[in-house]
């Protein structure tokens, strides 16, 4: 099969449209994800049981199911028993929950990793609990871990595909779309491939540059 510029022309106005999906899912998604993660990072190290207890369990199950299955799930099931989601909504709270579960093992790591020394001058100065975590403890730790974040940012931007099956045609789902319509896979499916490559490489670059940055 040769290549064939009309295709690419004609398949532009649709791959624009998937990249559009694409970058809502991976953004949207990223918020999510960083902020759950937070959350859960923060729980696991409540001194109350009733709290740490479920949420590592949580996190746990969630972590270790498919990806797949949860966006399945979230997408035919939960709308049993309320308000049914959009795909692309449905796509960015899978995505979302899913890598939060990541990235409260970051943000852990990196809370671990703030000196003793920090917490029991927080102590001695008698900073309330919010006080310490927001201007001593979580400046120190995001700073550590931002190059780990962003490298599943990528992971996320590599997962967005996963979507499509529920429905939400970001690039690959609109070329494979397009590729069933007119029996023309080369060009589309190349085209995605492309594109994914300009968007994660340099961005992998950049991570490498602000992990050296950190690390001075």
């Amino acid at each position: 099969m040769n290549w064939n510029w009309d295709v690419v022309d004609d398949f532009m106005p649709r791959f624009w449209d998937g990249v559009l999906v694409s970058v809502q899912a991976l953004v949207l998604g990223s918020l999510l994800a960083f902020t759950l993660g937070l959350v859960w990072a923060i729980a696991q190290r409540s001194r109350q049981a009733w709290i740490r207890v479920p949420v590592t369990a949580v996190t746990e199950f969630i972590r270790n199911t498919p990806l797949l299955v949860q966006l399945f799930f979230l997408f035919y099931v939960v709308p049993e028993w309320g308000p049914a989601m959009s795909p692309l909504v449905t796509g960015v709270i899978g995505l979302g929950l899913h890598y939060s579960t990541y990235t409260a093992e970051v943000y852990r790591a990196g809370i671990d990793g703030v000196p003793a020394g920090q917490w029991e001058a927080a102590t001695a100065l008698s900073l309330p609990p919010v006080r310490t975590w927001t201007a001593v403890i979580l400046p120190q730790a995001i700073r550590r871990v931002v190059p780990a974040l962003g490298n599943y940012v990528i992971a996320m931007l590599k997962d967005s595909p996963l979507i499509a099956i529920i429905g939400a045609l970001e690039m690959l789902g609109e070329a494979r779309a397009y590729g069933s319509e007119t029996f023309r896979f080369l060009e589309p499916i190349t085209l995605v491939g492309i594109a994914f490559i300009v968007i994660a490489y340099p961005a992998s670059l950049l991570i490498r540059v602000l992990e050296r940055r950190l690390a001075r």
